[in-house]
C-alpha cells in the first residue's frame, strides 16, 4: 500500500486520532493495533497486509506511532518519499534546461531573416515607388535662409593680432573647426590665418585647406566681417624666427564660452601679436550670442565651398545620378554606409566571419587602439552591443529596411562609404535587393578619380556632394558626416532634411528573429519611415549644434499671406 494513502487523514504529531480537518478514507488503517483489531472484527476487510513488503512497512509505521517516535523518523521518511517521487520523473527535462543558450543578439541572423522574407520582397518588388509619396508636406516647414539678417556691414577696426589654428580629424571635423574659429576671430578682433590641417593617423590625408575648399571664395565671403589671410606676413614670421611652432600655443578647453576667450586669449593676443590654438576642435560653446551664431552660419553655408576640382566632378556625378533615375523623376536615395574594417573592429560586434573575422578584428583593434580593448577586467559582450543598437548596419540590413519601407527594386541608390570590410561579400545582397546601385567608383571613371586617390577627405567631399542633392538621405552610424549633411539639407530644402534615421534597437530585435512575418516587418518599417519624416523639421535646442539644426539661427520661418499667397 502506498505511503501517501496511509498518512493524509492523521495529525503529524502521531496522537493516534484522526485530523478533524481531513476525513480519513475508509480503507486506511487505524493509528494503533487496538483500533486495527477492532476494525477487523467489525468486518474491515482490505486493511490486512497481504504481501511481505506491505507487512514490513505496516509494522514499521505502526511501531513509530505506538512509541510516539514519529518526529524522530520524520526527516528519514521525508527523504525516502522524495527519492520515491523523483524516481517517477524524466531526467531529460532538467538536462535540457541546463544547456547554455547564447545571449540574444550574439549571432548575426540577418541572412536567415533575408532568406525568410526574400520571396515576399520579390512579390512586392514593383508595387510602389515610395520616393514619389514618402514625404508629406508639413505645416510650419516653410523655412528660408536669412543669415545676413543678423550681420552688420561696418568697417573693421584695427586688428589685435593674428590667430592661427590647427584643424584636426576628418573632413567634417575640420569643417567644425573652421566654422567655429570665424566667430572667435570676430570676437577677438583678430586676423585669421587660413587654418592648417593636422595629418590625422586614421584619415592619413595630407591635403591642405586649398585642396579641399576654395580659399579665395572663403576670404572674399568673410571680408566684411573677419579679416582672413593665407599666411602670416614676413615681419611677423621674422619675429618668430620663421618658425610657427615658436608662437605660443594656448590650451583652450572644449566648448569654451565667449567670456573665456575674452579673459584668457585676448590679453595674450594683445601682448604677443599672434597666438596659436592647436588643436582647435569643438573649442566654442554651442550657445553664443546671435551675431556670433550668424557668423557660424555664414562660414558653413556660404563661405565654405569645395575647391574647383571637387565641385566639377561632384556636379557631374549628381547629373549622372539624376539622369539614371529619370523614371522616378530624377530622384534617388543616398546612404552613408559605415562598414569599414576599422568601424567594425571598434564596435566589437560580430558578424558571420567566424574565427577568421575574429582574428582580423583583433589585429585591427590592436593596430588602431593599442590595448584599449584588452584592458584587465574589460568584458566585451557583442550580443548586448547589438541589442543596444550600437553595431554598424550591414549593407544587407540597410537593403531590407528600405524594401520594407516601400522603396522598390527600381530605386536608384548611391552608397557613400570608405573602403568597406569584405566589400564583395557584404555588398552582394544589397545589389540583389537594389540592382540600380552606384558608388563613386561606378559613377566616375578611374581617370576622373585619379587626382583624388589616397586623399580620403577629398573623396569624402565627392560623397558629400552627391548625398547633399539626393531626394532621401539614409544615415546608419552617426558621426560628423551625417550631422553636417542633415543640417545642410535642412538649409537647402526649406527646413526639411528628408533623412531616414534607423531605430537600430528595434532593427536588432527584428533581425534577430528568423521566423518574422513579412507583414509585421513591413509594418514596423513603415512606422520607422513615418517617424523619420516627423523628425525632418526640428528647431535647435540650446545644447544642440546648429550644424545639424540650422533653425532658427540660420533660417527664418516665412508665412504666406492668405490673400495674395506671397511670402512675408
Amino acid at each position: 500500500m502506498p505511503l501517501g494513502k496511509i498518512m493524509p487523514g492523521y495529525s503529524r504529531l502521531g496522537n493516534g486520532r484522526p485530523n478533524g480537518n481531513v476525513k480519513s478514507p475508509v480503507s486506511s488503517p487505524p493509528a494503533s493495533p487496538r483500533f486495527r483489531h477492532g476494525r477487523i472484527r467489525a468486518g474491515g476487510r482490505g486493511t490486512k497486509p497481504e504481501s511481505f513488503w506491505e507487512k514490513v512497512l505496516f509494522s514499521l509505521i505502526s511501531s513509530v506511532f505506538r512509541r510516539r517516535g514519529f518526529l524522530l523518523f520524520a526527516p528519514l521518511l521525508y527523504i525516502f518519499g522524495m527519492f520515491m517521487y523523483m524516481g517517477t520523473l524524466n531526467f531529460e527535462v532538467p538536462v535540457k534546461m541546463l544547456i547554455h543558450r547564447a545571449p540574444q543578439g550574439s549571432h548575426y541572423r540577418s541572412p536567415e531573416v533575408f532568406k525568410k522574407l526574400w520571396p515576399s520582397m520579390q512579390v512586392y518588388g514593383n508595387t510602389t515607388d515610395a520616393l514619389l509619396h514618402a514625404w508629406q508636406p508639413r505645416e510650419g516647414g516653410n523655412w528660408l535662409p536669412c543669415v545676413n539678417r543678423s550681420l552688420s556691414h561696418t568697417d573693421l577696426p584695427t586688428s589685435n593680432g593674428y590667430l592661427i589654428i590647427e584643424a584636426n580629424g576628418g573632413l567634417n571635423q575640420q569643417r567644425i573647426s573652421i566654422c567655429d574659429v570665424v566667430p572667435v576671430a570676430k570676437l577677438l578682433n583678430a586676423t585669421l590665418v587660413i587654418p592648417m590641417f593636422h595629418l590625422n593617423s586614421v584619415w592619413r590625408d595630407s591635403s591642405k585647406f586649398g585642396d579641399i575648399f576654395d580659399e579665395e571664395y572663403f576670404i572674399d565671403s568673410l571680408k566684411n566681417h573677419v579679416r582672413v589671410v593665407k599666411e602670416l606676413p614676413e615681419d611677423v614670421l621674422q619675429q618668430f624666427d620663421y618658425n610657427i611652432s615658436s608662437i605660443v600655443n594656448l590650451r583652450v578647453k572644449a566648448w569654451s564660452s565667449p567670456h573665456h576667450y575674452m579673459q584668457k586669449v585676448l590679453p595674450k593676443l594683445n601682448e604677443l601679436g599672434a597666438v596659436r590654438i592647436a588643436p582647435f576642435s569643438n573649442r566654442l560653446a554651442h550657445a553664443v550670442p546671435p551675431h556670433l551664431q550668424a557668423l557660424r552660419c555664414l562660414a558653413n553655408y556660404q563661405a565654405l565651398r569645395f575647391s574647383q576640382p571637387i565641385r566639377t566632378l561632384g556636379e557631374k556625378m549628381v547629373e549622372r545620378m539624376v539622369t539614371n533615375s529619370s523614371l522616378s523623376g530624377g530622384k534617388y536615395i543616398s546612404i552613408h554606409l559605415r562598414f569599414e574594417k576599422d568601424m567594425v573592429a571598434f564596435s566589437c560586434c560580430t558578424y558571420d566571419g567566424g574565427e577568421e573575422e575574429k582574428h582580423e578584428m583583433d589585429i585591427a583593434r590592436e593596430r588602431g587602439w593599442r590595448g584599449k580593448f584588452n584592458k584587465t577586467g574589460r568584458v566585451i559582450k557583442p550580443g548586448r552591443i547589438r541589442m543596444d543598437g550600437k553595431c554598424p548596419l550591414t549593407p544587407l540590413e540597410v537593403g531590407m529596411m528600405l524594401r520594407g519601407m516601400g522603396f522598390d527594386n527600381s530605386t536608384y541608390l548611391y552608397v557613400a562609404a570608405g573602403k568597406m570590410y569584405k566589400s564583395e561579400k557584404y555588398m552582394a545582397p544589397l545589389r540583389q535587393l537594389f540592382p540600380n546601385l552606384e558608388t563613386k567608383d561606378t559613377l566616375a571613371s578611374q581617370e576622373e578619380l585619379a587626382p583624388f586617390k589616397n586623399h580620403s577627405s577629398r573623396l569624402a567631399a565627392l560623397d558629400y556632394t552627391v548625398c547633399l542633392h539626393s531626394e532621401v538621405f539614409v544615415t546608419t552610424q552617426g558621426g560628423n558626416f551625417p550631422h553636417f549633411l542633415m543640417g545642410h539639407r535642412r538649409y537647402l530644402y526649406r527646413g526639411h532634411s528628408k533623412t531616414i534615421i534607423p531605430d537600430k534597437r528595434k532593427l536588432a530585435l527584428l533581425f534577430d528573429n528568423p521566423k518574422i512575418r513579412w507583414d509585421h516587418f513591413r509594418h514596423q518599417m513603415k512606422e520607422m519611415l513615418r517617424h523619420s519624416d516627423s523628425k525632418g523639421i526640428e528647431v535647435r535646442k540650446p545644447s544642440k549644434s546648429l550644424y545639424t539644426f540650422p533653425m532658427p539661427d540660420c533660417m527664418c520661418q516665412r508665412h504666406a499671406d492668405a490673400r495674395t499667397g506671397e511670402q512675408e
